[in-house]
């Protein structure tokens, strides 16, 4: 087995996923910034200074492992399947030049054909998976699993979305008190005024505040369109990682397996090999139903269609 000199990079979707999240993390860190002056106004710089800290431990072991067990509702592979996995990811990450013992295999326990790419160093795959794709087409869904990880896309996807945790927790709490301030307006008299009173000035301050930062503010509302678009790029980039290594043909097979099983339910969603972490694992995603709501779906999705998908594996298939 001859190892790659450089078994990681970052292309240009990883690259552009970490600049597009960038906005988010400014956001959080000027949270969290003002959060620690008021419990420490001695040392608020020390908050700060810890939470960008923090972003290491995503990729510490024990708590990427606690994220699989935790989050990711991942277990240990048994004796059995890791006799079936091991050999199969041997020969992945030989073609590629990958040291294989540097990544953790998992296992999903779902009824569904899916991978997952997360952290630093795991890999995941259904039970599904495991017990009805052949060892080809299995090989190949761990080739496109490990494309995730040494192109950069699963690590840079879950730094900007560690980073961005105390801008979305703050952006839940504003939801549910305007939430509350409408009920109270529709509901009680006098109270309901002088809520509506202060609803009114809050959006006036925050639209001064957008107009001010009008750039950072059509950042933030563009960012989930435009981030969805770079993951669909990275999914097409890990199904060419999986291709130049040979399994191509196996990857277009499981596709049209998955297409197959779309059409035969009757259903319009579009599976997906893994992508980074849960949120864009292979699955099924809800189908978008007509009009505006359909184009928005598209434009949202996480995942290239499969006609995408196989138009752009169509020149590993000839060879």
């Amino acid at each position: 087995m001859h190892l790659a000199k450089r078994q990681r990079s970052i292309d240009v979707t990883a690259m552009v996923q970490l600049l597009l999240q960038f906005p988010s993390f400014l956001a959080s860190l000027a949270i969290v910034a003002v959060l620690s002056q008021l419990l420490l106004p001695d040392m608020g710089w020390l908050g700060g200074l810890l939470w960008l800290a923090s972003g290491a431990m995503a990729f510490h072991r024990p708590t990427e492992r606690a994220l699989a067990r935790n989050l990711l509702n991942l277990r240990h592979p048994t004796p059995r399947e890791l006799s079936r996995l091991e050999p199969l990811w041997r020969a992945v990450t030989a073609r590629t030049g990958v040291e294989g013992r540097a990544y953790e295999l998992w296992i999903e326990d779902s009824d569904h054909l899916n991978a997952l790419a997360a952290a630093g160093h795991i890999v995941g795959v259904t039970r599904f998976s495991l017990e009805r794709l052949s060892d080809g087409q299995l090989a190949a869904v761990l080739a496109h699993e490990l494309g995730h990880h040494v192109r950069g896309h699963a690590w840079s996807s879950l730094l900007g979305q560690w980073y961005a945790v105390p801008g979305r927790l703050v952006w839940a709490v504003v939801r549910k008190l305007i939430r509350l301030v409408t009920v109270t307006v529709t509901g009680h008299g006098r109270m309901g005024f002088w809520a509506a009173v202060l609803l009114l000035v809050a959006g006036a301050a925050v639209l001064l505040v957008a107009l001010e930062y009008w750039f950072v503010a059509l950042t933030l509302v563009a960012a989930p369109y435009l981030l969805a678009a770079v993951t669909r790029r990275a999914e097409v980039r890990a199904d060419h990682h999986a291709a130049a290594a040979g399994f191509g043909p196996m990857l277009a097979e499981v596709l049209h397996m998955m297409q197959a099983a779309d059409r035969e339910s009757g259903s319009v969603t579009a599976s997906a090999l893994s992508g980074c972490g849960k949120t864009a694992a292979m699955g099924t995603r809800t189908p978008a139903r007509g009009g505006r709501e359909g184009l928005l779906g598209k434009l949202l999705s996480s995942h290239p269609d499969y006609h995408t998908r196989l138009h752009h594996l169509a020149p590993y298939l000839k060879r």
